[in-house]
């Protein structure tokens, strides 16, 4: 497997680094290049936080398009640690040996948005004074105490609403271990990079961005909370959302390292609230609802999913979830229902599809529905931040 190693590093020392003009090799990013007898290819890049996170697509892509190479595994790595986390995982060749020449030492430096996670400091990081970012606007926490509930429909119809009502409108898709907003809004490339500073997609008159424009569909975020807490705040910082009236953040389910990282990042204005009528539902609602409580994020109010489905016979309603959870939860905590979004198949037709219902149905009760608790959401803000 020689000359396919020496293909590999030839490859490789043809690319190089946005951030330092230096190519890979020379800079030592990569090391512990293997090879197998049957063209499978693993090295080690290092990545540290400045460094541009498309340099590990670029190395993949350069080795895959190499004569003889069947299968590439990167792993990344920040320099300043030491057990790398592969960023592909590529099927094990039994009994096949490895080609592993000695590499140099660490070295190279690495960029803004980490690629995978990396083993955690030995010194408890430092909790960040929160940054204000005055063009963002209102920033609006959309969350829920548990998947499954609608929180990503609810924000993206919820966003699409405001920015009809002529409001200038930003969405960022913080939930880092499962980005759903690409498919949602029907928006999948590469954001370009400007002055240094990453251009939002946009779709439905809303600025957009998300992690999944930026990593592989089938590549899984095996990230710790310093990590997430790097991408949220390079989302914040690092793209050109120009000046907003609203940004809504797209929060993970639960009460975990993205919505701490939030609170932390920078001042959050108020947050929605999304559950359905079932009490599971509710229970882990009522939860992060305290979550934000004590963090200091005042909740602006509780919005009910699913609340009911429309007899398309008789036009009764069939509580297919119960009913009344939302509200139990609004009284439990002193809080308003901004409003109930009733079941329709055409949202979730529409989240598949790419064309959120209060653009494709702006008629249906599920749009209306959802344009009254973006009425609610403006109105609770203005009695808050005139």
């Amino acid at each position: 497997m020689a000359a396919l190693m020496e293909r590999i590093t030839g490859t490789l020392a043809g690319i190089r680094n946005p951030r330092t003009g230096a190519d890979v090799m020379a800079a030592e990013q990569v090391r512990d290049i293997a090879t197998t007898v049957d063209g499978k290819v693993r090295l080690t890049l290092l990545l540290a936080p400045d460094d541009d996170a498309t340099l590990v697509r670029d190395v993949r892509q350069a080795i895959e398009a190499l004569d003889g190479v069947t299968d590439v595994r990167v792993d990344v790595r920040d320099p300043a640690q030491s057990t790398p986390t592969p960023a592909r995982r590529a099927p094990a060749a039994p009994n096949a040996s490895m080609n592993q020449p000695k590499a140099p030492a660490a070295g190279g430096m690495g960029r803004a948005l980490p690629v995978m996670d990396s083993a955690p400091a030995k010194a408890p990081p430092k909790v960040p004074e929160p940054v204000a970012y005055p063009h963002l606007g209102r920033v609006i926490a959309v969350s829920s105490g548990k998947g499954g509930v609608g929180k990503s429909t609810v924000a993206v119809n919820l966003a699409i609403a405001l920015a009809k009502a002529g409001h200038r409108v930003g969405i960022m898709d913080a939930d880092i271990y499962g980005p759903n907003l690409p498919l949602m809004l029907g928006v999948d490339a590469a954001p370009a990079v400007r002055d240094e500073k990453i251009i939002p997609l946009e779709a439905y008159g809303i600025k957009i961005i998300s992690l999944g424009f930026l990593i592989e569909k089938d590549q899984p975020a095996i990230w710790r909370g310093p990590i997430v807490m790097k991408i949220i705040t390079q989302f914040l910082r690092d793209v050109n959302w120009g000046q907003l009236d609203y940004f809504l953040v797209d929060m993970p389910p639960g009460t975990g390292d993205a919505q701490l990282s939030l609170v932390q990042a920078t001042p959050v204005h108020g947050a929605v609230i999304v559950t359905t009528p079932q009490q599971v539902a509710v229970g882990d609602a009522l939860r992060g609802v305290k979550m934000f409580e004590r963090t200091g994020v005042p909740v602006l109010g509780i919005v009910e999913n699913m609340s009911w489905f429309e007899n398309p016979e008789t036009g009764k309603p069939i509580a297919v979830f119960g009913s009344g959870g939302g509200e139990r939860l609004a009284k439990e905590c002193d809080l308003p229902l901004l409003g109930q979004v009733p079941l329709d198949p055409r949202i979730q037709e529409g989240g598949d599809t790419g064309r959120p219902i209060v653009h494709a149905e702006p008629e249906s009760k599920a749009a209306k529905a959802i344009g009254q608790v973006a009425q609610r959401v403006i109105e609770r803000l203005a009695a808050r931040h005139g």
